[in-house]
């Protein structure tokens, strides 16, 4: 997902550094009239609206890095990310409504860039406005889409996300789950990571690493993108100003941007956000109705919840917040999502300890956060020192859910055992976490705030 690129060196520009370093920058951008004879537009709202597009462009990826991270084959010239980014008025609050790239989208009226050919209306995925006529007709689509006006049109490569991401250090992620991906080659255990710019370029490119597909692969970017918000405002980058030119020189030579954004408003955006932070900032994608919505001649599309949808644009329009005066959820961490419903997962516990009435405890625990257990704990034939799972590997997802419920246990696959996953706690229990199962098949709006998706 390249387009959380743009959005990190719109932040880094927050260092409020002098005029004449953001102009050397600016002169690097490329310009494109992304805007050119646009008629009939949404009425403008209150705010800046900035569509943030990552396109598959890999010119300028060396041999090497398409090799390690799998950047081979020939891109479709097509939009791979796409998200509205509103930046309030007051410049205190950040709002970023992902744009599934399948969305059902009617194409406006339009000469193609590629035939010369003139089109009428027509339905299509929305990652297709982009082939058949460049930004100007992705800007008219999404607008003819959301009624939102686009005050501003940014757009980067796989190139810039990389150099952003080594700039920056790495950017730390963390999964309760392992998450393999034989396309990009994304290989993660469980736990917390570091990662550099082409594996964290394979994490947000994933799309088969669970059932939610591209859904899934949203959420994971929204949440890298909280997490290298947090690492650009807290980074060293913004308090030596010709660190943070010589850096964003790197990454801004391969981004585009409309020819109304330049040095002036950046300098005004970043004077604005000199305090943002993931706390100021929310995420959100646009509310699905229907997935697999069949179209003739172009297969499986989403469908999106127009009343849902509408109001969400509506609060874009009007500059509210999604998240105003939210309480927050409990104490403790958040619950962990997980691959599989746990009231589907069956589990029976055993004490490995001396601790008496351990099992019954850990019973007790993973039946409140939803396991189907057994509510009949039994005591293993010999003491352990880790919890283990053993599980068959026919129910792998199960046990990978089952997993992320308790912190520190070990997946031992057993096969024959069946459906029925046997928990063994041992000496290093601690506690269950809870858990969270968010059905792709039952898509629903929720908007998390930036601070509640970082580790």
């Amino acid at each position: 997902m390249r387009a959380v690129t743009t959005l990190s060196v719109v932040v880094l520009a927050s260092a409020g550094i002098g005029h004449a370093v953001v102009s050397s920058l600016d002169a690097g951008i490329a310009r494109i009239d992304a805007f050119k004879d646009m008629k009939n537009r949404p009425q403008a709202g209150h705010g800046m609206n900035v569509l943030l597009v990552g396109t598959d462009g890999r010119d300028k990826v060396s041999e090497q890095d398409r090799r390690t991270f799998r950047l081979g084959g020939q891109p479709c010239h097509c939009t791979d990310t796409m998200m509205i980014v509103h930046i309030s008025e007051d410049r205190e609050r950040a709002t970023v409504v992902s744009l599934p790239r399948d969305s059902y989208a009617e194409m406006p009226s339009h000469i193609d860039q590629n035939s010369g050919q003139r089109h009428g209306p027509h339905p299509v995925k929305l990652n297709a406005a982009y082939a058949e006529g460049g930004p100007q007709l992705t800007i008219r689509t999404v607008e003819n889409m959301t009624h939102v006006k686009i005050d501003h049109y940014l757009e980067v490569d796989f190139t810039s996300f990389m150099k952003t991401v080594d700039v920056l250090g790495g950017v730390k992620v963390c999964t309760p789950t392992p998450l393999k991906d034989r396309y990009t080659g994304l290989d993660l255990a469980a736990g917390t990571h570091t990662l550099q710019g082409g594996q964290a370029l394979q994490y947000v490119r994933a799309r088969h690493v669970d059932g939610a597909s591209d859904l899934g692969r949203m959420k994971r970017q929204q949440g890298f993108l909280a997490a290298l918000i947090e690492k650009a405002t807290s980074s060293g980058v913004l308090l030596n100003p010709m660190r943070f030119r010589d850096v964003t020189r790197a990454v801004l030579g391969s981004v585009r941007a409309d020819a109304g954004f330049g040095t002036d408003e950046l300098l005004d955006l970043g004077r604005a956000m000199r305090s943002f932070s993931p706390s100021a900032s929310e995420f959100t994608t646009v509310p699905i109705g229907q997935l697999n919505y069949q179209v003739k001649g172009i297969g499986s599309t989403l469908r999106w919840d127009q009343a849902k949808a509408d109001r969400l644009f509506g609060a874009l329009r009007d500059d509210k917040p999604l998240t105003a005066d939210r309480p927050r959820r409990g104490r403790g961490p958040a619950p962990v999502p997980v691959e599989v419903a746990p009231d589907s997962i069956r589990v029976q516990v055993a004490n490995g300890t001396g601790t008496v009435g351990l099992a019954k405890r850990v019973d007790a625990a993973l039946a409140a956060t939803g396991f189907a257990t057994t509510h009949q704990p039994v005591t293993a034939p010999a003491h352990v020192p880790h919890t283990v799972i053993a599980y068959d590997p026919r129910w792998d997802r199960s046990a990978r859910s089952l997993a992320a419920a308790l912190p520190g246990s070990e997946l031992h696959p057993a096969p024959g055992q069946g459906p029925l996953l046997k928990v063994t706690a041992g000496a290093d229990f601690r506690n269950v976490r809870k858990v969270r199962f968010d059905d792709p098949a039952q898509p629903q709006q929720s908007v998390v705030r930036g601070n509640e998706v970082t580790c």
